[in-house]
């Protein structure tokens, strides 16, 4: 039986709530305190890090008198978050957003930088109690109030508060400092509603956060909390991620969820650059107690295909534009590319946090990801995917950035011999991972089918054919288990590996091979570790313990079992996956046995390998919808 969190007085992990102002991420516990808040952005400093210790974690709480956990949902297509608290003699429903607005082109979601809390009584008074306490160097370290200029701000941090309180009986503001927490506790009379603002990027110099905007540019501007009425942050927020969701007329199967699991996709996309990042925490465990806790705050190029293709086909075509420019700018600033990157482009040293306990006592708690530094040939495959969908969707690829992917096929065709240490990151010696293989052949079939695409008659197409099939050749000679049926982990081995579904997903080999369905059959078989639920590999990788299911995979299984005809057995799969999704539809990265969630939260790629199953499912075609999708659309050649 696996041990959860709530053994240890944690929440469950999918039972934290997301949100998201593309900057950065707040996530909620079911209580309604905010127990994981990073500022000034995504991979900054976790100021609220409850999450991964109940003593020393900073935390915002809001609680209701004589109230249980609330009822909570999203307000539809928005990550604004509304909760009901019943009370003692009445309701208090809260709604919790980072605030967003319209922006342009260059950055189609502007963030506030403002979480806002608005409470309003309904049926009856309710008595509220606020409790804000940040602690800076991930919870090492107390901050200092000080009230200036009617707010409160902290010392070490760029966080300032301010709300609209009744003032406690001595005249002091509400709330008051008390060492390093904000307190306060409030009547609200029925019909009445408070608002509580905590900022974390420069102040503005106007102290009453419910005044009427004074000019048509304070109107403009979601961050200025002295010209905007709270209703005029909710009600442009709402309208922002409404008219964003509303771009995809997607109504095919699955739609709620696609369009659900698209709205988290955006959230966990960076505004300043496009990047997304695989979850916006660090640390939350593979396995309840044990050591595999990895920072999650990167962006990895795994699937940046998908991701690129899937923003296009939901109408998103100008967040898959700057999606794209971003992969190709860390192209152009690297010889050989790593794995993943930090949001502006950069990589941290990992550390460990040996003053934070952990999330249900699983140590260590990292920040930076050593992974960075891996040889990954699968990375090469993923970017010139992305770039060929790019060009059959616009036709819009530049002669300079030609110039650069064709560096990176030349590349592979050189070193597709050599061994690297595999998408799943195995920190042991290199080995001959067949995924990466695939994905190798991926980069040089790619390549090929650009050069032919764009007229670049000077390429070295045909030397990339000839290593293209004889890289093909050898996987289906070394890489595949001809005693016990299906592909393998690295060559001449006998373990199976999930990644390897992705096999007819990318072209390798037809969805109908009998190869391929060997491959599907053996994955479920041998790495199930429950109905609907198969982990990545079971195949020593030097750590204590194991993990759970990898959602990610579970959901490519569908997409494997749809493009290969078996379309029952697929939905079949699909309605037990959505049925295994957080209460507020969030997938974390994996899950238990007893579906007890898993890994850091909510994972961006669970949610992709989600739409692309739903829209296989919906096509059902005999090879990976998204990828025929784009090749419906091809370009003519730019001259």
């Amino acid at each position: 039986m696996t041990v959860s969190g709530a053994d240890q007085g944690f929440p469950p992990i999918d039972g934290y709530a997301f949100l998201s102002d593309t900057h950065t991420a707040a996530l909620i516990a079911p209580d309604g305190s905010v127990e994981w808040f990073c500022a000034p952005r995504f991979d900054g400093d976790a100021v609220f890090a409850r999450l991964l210790d109940r003593d020393v974690g900073g935390f915002f709480s809001l609680t209701v008198e004589g109230a249980g956990p609330p009822r909570r949902c999203y307000l539809p297509d928005t990550l604004v978050l509304e909760s009901r608290y019943a009370g003692t003699d009445g309701t208090a429903v809260v709604r919790d957003f980072l605030a967003v607005s319209t922006g342009d082109p260059q950055q189609p979601i502007r963030a506030g930088q403002l979480l806002v809390r608005q409470v309003t009584a309904e049926g009856g008074p309710v008595r509220l109690a606020v409790r804000l306490t940040p602690r800076h160097g991930y919870g090492a370290h107390p901050v200092r109030w000080r009230h200036t200029d009617g707010r409160w701000r902290a010392s070490d941090t760029p966080l300032w508060f301010t709300a609209d309180l009744p003032s406690s009986g001595d005249g002091a503001p509400a709330p008051s400092a008390d060492g390093g927490q904000l307190r306060a506790d409030a009547d609200l009379a029925e019909g009445q509603t408070v608002t509580l603002l905590l900022g974390y990027g420069e102040a503005p110099a106007a102290a009453d956060a419910t005044a009427e905007p004074a000019t048509a540019e304070a109107h403009a501007d979601p961050g200025a909390a002295g010209t905007h009425t709270a209703a005029r942050l909710l009600d442009e927020t709402v309208r922002t991620w409404r008219d964003w969701s509303a771009r995809s007329d997607y109504t095919g199967f699955a739609a709620e969820a696609v369009r659900h699991s698209a709205l988290v996709l955006r959230g966990l996309s960076f505004d300043e650059t496009g990047a997304l990042i695989a979850a916006p925490t660090t640390s939350l465990p593979e396995e309840i107690g044990g050591v595999r806790n990895w920072d999650y705050r990167y962006t990895w190029h795994r699937d940046s295909a998908l991701l690129l293709l899937a923003l296009f086909r939901l109408g998103h075509a100008e967040e898959g534009r700057r999606y794209l420019r971003f992969l190709l700018d860390i192209c152009s600033g690297q010889g050989m590319l790593a794995p993943l990157i930090g949001i502006d482009g950069g990589t941290d040293e990992e550390q460990e946090l040996d003053h934070l306990g952990g999330y249900a006592g699983s140590r260590p708690v990292r920040i930076g990801n050593e992974a960075a530094g891996q040889v990954q040939f699968d990375t090469y495959g993923h970017i010139l995917d992305a770039a060929l969908a790019y060009q059959q969707l616009t036709g819009e690829l530049t002669g300079q950035q030609w110039t650069l992917l064709r560096r990176h096929v030349d590349t592979m065709a050189q070193r597709w011999h050599e061994p690297d240490h595999g998408i799943w990151e195995i920190r042991g010696p290199r080995r001959h991972h067949v995924n990466s293989k695939v994905m190798t052949w991926v980069c040089l079939d790619r390549g090929i089918q650009l050069a032919g695409l764009l007229g670049d008659d000077d390429a070295p197409a045909d030397r990339w054919r000839a290593a293209r099939d004889e890289l093909h050749a050898e996987v289906l000679a070394r890489g595949y288990d001809h005693q016990g049926g299906g592909f393998v982990m690295w060559y001449d081995s006998t373990e199976p590996d999930a990644s390897l579904l992705r096999i007819p997903l990318v072209g390798f080999l037809p969805a109908d091979d009998p190869r391929v369905l060997a491959t599907i059959d053996r994955v479920w078989q041998d790495l199930a570790i429950a109905p609907a639920l198969i982990r990545r590999y079971r195949a020593d990788d030097g750590l204590p313990g194991e993990e759970g299911a990898f959602l990610l995979c579970s959901f490519e299984l569908v997409s494997a079992l749809a493009v290969a005809g078996r379309r029952d057995e697929a939905q079949q799969l699909f309605d037990r996956l959505t049925e295994l999704a957080g209460p507020l539809g969030l997938y974390s990265e994996q899950l238990a046995a007893d579906g007890t969630a898993l890994g850091n939260h909510p994972q961006a790629f669970t949610h992709l390998a989600l739409i692309e199953a739903a829209l296989n499912l919906d096509a059902g075609g005999d090879t990976e919808e998204l990828h025929a999708w784009a090749e419906r659309g091809i370009h003519a050649p730019q001259h």
